[in-house]
């Protein structure tokens, strides 16, 4: 069978087979180097945003939400709707940063190297008692992503380049003293007025709402009637807090974490220096010229820190005399720190030393010797240390057992419980969203919907609620979402149409007595007759807090009163009332504005101008959008 095979392989239409599949191959695997998938969210004029740059915007921005909305947040993100517009906000931003960028560039808007040094050093985080610090400045940007101090640098000109832009468009709006006077006027406006509340509730006597119109109100609004799904959970948790409670740290306890740690109560040899940097450029060769000329003048007892001002390409310490503030090994280059710690003496300098940056000369400005905190001195830090550390080994040892025996027995929580020497609780009614803590957190919601609790009724696996809690979770109870039955909510059915139509009742007295109103007749006894009096109301204001908020704002929208017209109309108030006003004078308040009310209305033009300007490049622009969808949150 095999030589069959053999022998039919070499014939012709069996070579031309396997020469098609050869090309097949061949073209795919070309394809597979010279293709790329667009994975961009969006192209703005041919720029394309990644999906990355928008994944480190959306988190930036959701964390920012999460900080101002606490535990509230977690019940807004639950909303898909919500989320797909904040998402889209997102990209809005990102694409409005990137026409900036682009007309910027068009404009020829530049930030200069002075202008960013300055902003550095007077930037407050980077602070420490009002004096700009080096390290600080270090540690913070490298806190934030910028592994090097050039990355910040063009970080920062990037968003001063975008605020100068910005800036020269909004700080050139002005509100002229016209404008803001009539604005002034608005504010300060009063009216006197006259109004005849008309009650519904005198109407309801006369209502009739029958089944049939309850049974169409219930079909037709079913979602107001809707039951959550729900449920209840037994569940066991286990807190490294509570297991802190049962630890007992001995001396010997103590001692032994001491020595231990004793990197971290002592405080290791620190060196301050001051550095002049020499970049490569474009020319090494150069630049080590340069280097030596300038160490050449130290020798011959020039002053460091005047050369340092001169020479230094650093341009966060040159204002500064070079001064880099205190270092520690492991903080600088290998080169770099080498020559620093090789320094002997206070006020000696090195030789040219070369670094990924250029060429340094380092001079060691003063120095701290090694120090170590006795055990006594930080007993009580070192015990309550032993006391963590212990049981945070303890809860992941118990974490360990709960997993195992929640896993090994699914049908119950009572082993599992008794294996860590905790007990089995049941939760509260639990929604998808609007619990409270911990049952708000997102594992737990997840956990308690998922088929293997909810339709295989099993212990779910294990967790992590937060660092320092666990919990393992079945089903106690379930309540289906379902519509409440007629019968339960037909009381309430009826008490909505009776005030509908009492208050629709109330409107049509209420616009029958306008009409008769607004023609000059004598209405004194028709109000009577609804149980309605005119009451009088002098200088009242666009936030009188003793008026219905309906009522008052229908009072400014009405029209200034003329000779032989009546300015007057109906309103619904917020508790279903009718009520006939009347605007019978408006009164100017003359003053001066208040200065915060010009810059307020500045603000406002402002906007409406940067928001044109941005309409305006978006119009010029060609964007195209592609689908965003929810990035993986991080735990």
């Amino acid at each position: 069978m095999l030589e069959n095979i053999r022998e039919n392989s070499q014939g012709v239409i069996a070579k031309v087979i396997l020469g098609f599949i050869i090309l097949t191959f061949a073209v795919a695997g070309l394809g597979s180097y010279t293709n790329s998938v667009d994975t961009s969210v969006a192209e703005v004029n041919g720029a394309k945003i990644s999906q990355a740059d928008f994944e480190k915007s959306y988190q930036s921005q959701r964390n920012r939400m999460a900080q101002q909305f606490g535990e509230m947040f977690e019940t807004i993100a639950a909303d898909p709707n919500y989320m797909a517009t904040f998402r889209t906000g997102v990209l809005d931003t990102l694409i409005n940063e990137l026409l900036m960028d682009q007309n910027a560039d068009e404009l020829a808007i530049r930030v200069s190297n002075e202008k960013i040094k300055e902003t550095i050093r007077t930037m407050p985080e980077f602070q420490i008692d009002g004096v700009f610090d080096n390290n600080r400045y270090l540690a913070m940007i490298n806190q934030a992503g910028f592994f090097q101090s050039s990355d910040f640098r063009d970080y920062l000109r990037v968003e001063m380049t975008r605020r100068q832009l910005s800036q020269s468009l909004v700080s050139s709006e002005f509100s002229l003293p016209y404008q803001l006077k009539q604005l002034n006027d608005l504010q300060n406006q009063t009216r006197d007025i006259r109004y005849a509340t008309i009650s519904a509730e005198q109407f309801k006597a006369q209502v009739e709402v029958t089944d049939e119109e309850i049974k169409s109100f219930y079909q037709a609004n079913q979602a107001r009637f809707q039951n959550d799904e729900k449920v209840k959970l037994e569940y066991v948790s286990l807190n490294v807090d509570d297991i802190a409670k049962t630890i007992i740290v001995s001396d010997k306890d103590i001692e032994t974490y001491y020595q231990e740690n004793m990197a971290a109560y002592r405080t290791d040899e620190q060196r301050r220096v001051a550095h002049i940097l020499i970049e490569f450029g474009e020319d090494e060769d150069s630049a080590k010229a340069t280097a030596e000329s300038v160490l050449a003048k130290l020798n011959q007892g020039e002053d460091f820190a005047a050369l340092a001002r001169e020479f230094s390409a650093d341009i966060a310490s040159a204002e500064i005399d070079g001064d880099l503030d205190w270092i520690e090994r492991g903080v600088m280059e290998p080169a770099f720190e080498e020559a620093a710690y090789a320094l002997s003496g206070v006020g000696s300098h090195s030789e040219l030393v070369e670094s990924s940056f250029g060429f340094h000369i380092i001079k060691l400005t003063d120095f701290k010797a090694e120090e170590i905190q006795a055990l006594a001195d930080v007993k009580s830090e070192l015990e309550s240390n032993v006391s963590n550390e212990k049981a945070q080994d303890k809860f992941f040892e118990l974490q360990q057992e709960l997993a195992r025996v929640s896993f090994e027995f699914p049908d119950s929580l009572e082993d599992a419980a008794e294996i860590v020497s905790s007990e089995v609780k049941v939760s509260d009614w639990i929604a998808r969203a609007g619990n409270l803590p911990p049952f708000n957190n997102n594992k737990i919601i997840d956990a308690a919907f998922s088929d293997i609790v909810l339709v295989e009724n099993l212990n779910s696996d294990i967790i992590e609620v937060n660092d320092s809690v666990v919990m393992v979770l079945r089903l106690a109870e379930h309540q289906e979402a379902d519509v409440k039955p007629l019968e339960e909510v037909k009381a309430g059915i009826k008490a909505n149409l009776v005030a509908e139509k009492a208050s629709e009742k109330a409107k049509q007295s209420a616009d029958e007595l306008l009409a008769l109103f607004i023609e000059g007749a004598d209405v004194s006894t028709k109000l009577s007759e609804v149980n309605a009096t005119i009451t009088p109301q002098t200088g009242v204001t666009r936030n009188s807090a003793d008026l219905d908020n309906s009522l008052v704002r229908q009072a400014f929208t009405l029209a200034h009163p003329t000779e032989g017209a009546v300015s007057a109309a109906t309103v619904t108030l917020s508790n279903g009332d009718i009520a006939i006003v009347e605007v019978q004078a408006v009164n100017i308040i003359e003053g001066e504005p208040n200065p915060s009310l010009k810059q307020q209305q500045d603000a406002q033009i402002s906007q409406a101008s940067y928001k044109s300007y941005l309409d305006a490049l978006k119009a010029k622009a060609k964007v195209t959008r592609r689908q965003t969808v929810e990035p993986a949150t991080p735990y």
